[in-house]
């Protein structure tokens, strides 16, 4: 296929990422072409790069470098938007005049509220050149962290993949408006099964610098748990006390997220509304040891100081010890409400203990050790019911200690439920969604039904 000579851009050098100054140009560039009422441009720029193995040996690596340019155009309150990769003039010229024509087209929007003006932002450390400059080679020393202790071993095999990303994110508008945010991040994931079949572990990490893994570390944990595993026994279905490590937790707690939008709350769709438009907020709806909020500037957080419209983004708190304290408040939805806009619940930080996993395992006098979970669903939205299974290393406790390994439960469990019933809680550590989740102990948490997989 041939494509016209001036539509096709220059690769960019190896290894870039847009600093503020080009994304800002190429905002400009962009907005000089538009005839529109409004118009909002919005850019990211990414490098991702990778290293997979599995059955104890590299099987692929790669590394892509895209910068994606969505272009949205207002005519009154009718919108439409194109997305594009091309940074040519000829390029960018090409997706104003489609959003503009479809802008035409489209439907009137009764909810959008014009375009931001100029704003301030907090400023996030997110960068970091340990991440920003790695090499195929780094990455590849770091899989044989797992990979050369699971070659000599010769009783178990380890797949897992490592991908660093660098992004940089612009926005910019008619009105005034410029934003622009980079970061870097590490994510880093590791399975070792026992040549038996029966026994499977796994661990994980994510930085925003990569030098904090300890990639060794990961993998030690991951292969410990795999043998310790071997050979489940069967426990009957029921309500068990449950110590969900830090992953684990941050597979369940950030659930709660979309309940708290207050559109849903006010229209009697979450589990937070009370019905006739009245909500919960005010009300201790969990245990007071839990405080969960947002907050970019947060080491353990560290995401961007904005949303796609550059509206900005600060520190929420939306449970403060135990109380429903606010909801999250969109721009239409805090206009038709009389209040301020906060944005969405993003990455989320569960606060409340200072103790470590092993610590709060040594007082667990009887209960079941959770490591991660997976395939989990909705079940009830307005008690915030999710059903899921355990895996990778599943254990009963016993006089503070791990005694045996068991089969993986089918669990059907509320994130409300679940702090309600709280009895121990950790310090919180960076999980591998990006959210800042501790290790919890919970009682009667309901497990339903029995499952073979490891």
């Amino acid at each position: 296929m041939t494509f016209p000579k001036r539509l096709i851009e220059p690769p960019a050098a190896a290894g870039s990422v847009l600093t503020r100054e080009e994304a800002q140009d190429l905002i400009t560039r962009t907005l000089r072409h538009s005839k529109a009422e409004a118009i909002r441009v919005n850019v990211q720029g990414t490098r991702e790069s990778n290293v997979r193995f599995a059955a104890n040996q590299m099987s692929t690596a790669g590394s892509s470098d895209v910068t994606t340019i969505r272009v949205q155009s207002v005519f009154g309150k009718r919108k439409a938007s194109v997305v594009t990769n091309l940074r040519t003039d000829e390029g960018l010229k090409r997706a104003v005049e489609q959003s503009e024509a479809l802008a035409r087209l489209a439907p009137e929007d009764p909810e959008y509220l014009g375009e931001l003006g100029p704003q301030q932002y907090v400023s996030v450390p997110a960068w970091f050149e340990s991440t920003a400059s790695l090499t195929p080679d780094d990455r590849a020393k770091a899989a044989l962290a797992a990979l050369a202790p699971a070659r000599a071993a010769k009783d178990l095999e380890v797949a897992g993949f490592l991908v660093t990303t660098a992004r940089a994110t612009a926005i910019g508008n008619n009105a005034g408006l410029f934003a622009y945010h980079r970061s870097t991040d590490a994510n880093y994931t590791v399975t070792a099964r026992t040549n038996d079949g029966t026994g499977s572990g796994w661990s994980g990490a994510m930085e925003n610098d990569w030098s904090k893994i300890d990639f060794a570390r990961v993998a030690q944990r991951a292969i410990a748990k795999s043998r310790a595993s071997r050979n489940p026994v069967a426990m009957e279905p029921g309500r068990y006390t449950v110590i969900l490590e830090p992953d684990a937790t941050g597979d369940l707690i950030p659930l709660m997220a979309g309940a708290l939008q207050a559109r849903s709350a006010d229209e009697g769709r979450s589990a937070f509304a009370k019905g006739g438009g009245a909500t919960k907020v005010g009300e201790k709806i969990v245990d007071e040891r839990v405080t969960l909020l947002s907050d970019p500037t947060d080491p353990l957080l560290l995401t961007a100081p904005f949303d796609q419209e550059g509206l900005p983004l600060g520190r929420q708190a939306w449970v403060s010890r135990g109380v429903l304290s606010q909801l999250a408040y969109t721009r239409f939805w805090a206009n038709k409400q009389r209040t301020q806009p906060t944005g969405g619940a993003g990455s989320l930080k569960l606060e409340g203990g200072t103790a470590s996993l092993d610590e709060i395992i040594a007082a667990t006098p009887r209960g079941i050790l959770v490591t991660h979970c997976w395939y989990i669903r909705a079940v009830d939205q307005r008690t915030l019911v999710y059903t899921g299974l355990t895996r990778d290393g599943t254990f009963l406790l016993e006089n503070g200690k791990i005694t045996r390994s068991i089969k993986n439960f089918r669990f059907n469990e509320s994130p409300l439920f679940m702090l309600n019933n709280l009895e121990a809680i950790g310090r919180p550590v960076r999980t591998v969604s990006g959210d800042a989740m501790p290790a919890i102990r919970v009682r009667d948490f309901s497990f339903t039904s029995l499952s073979d997989a490891v």
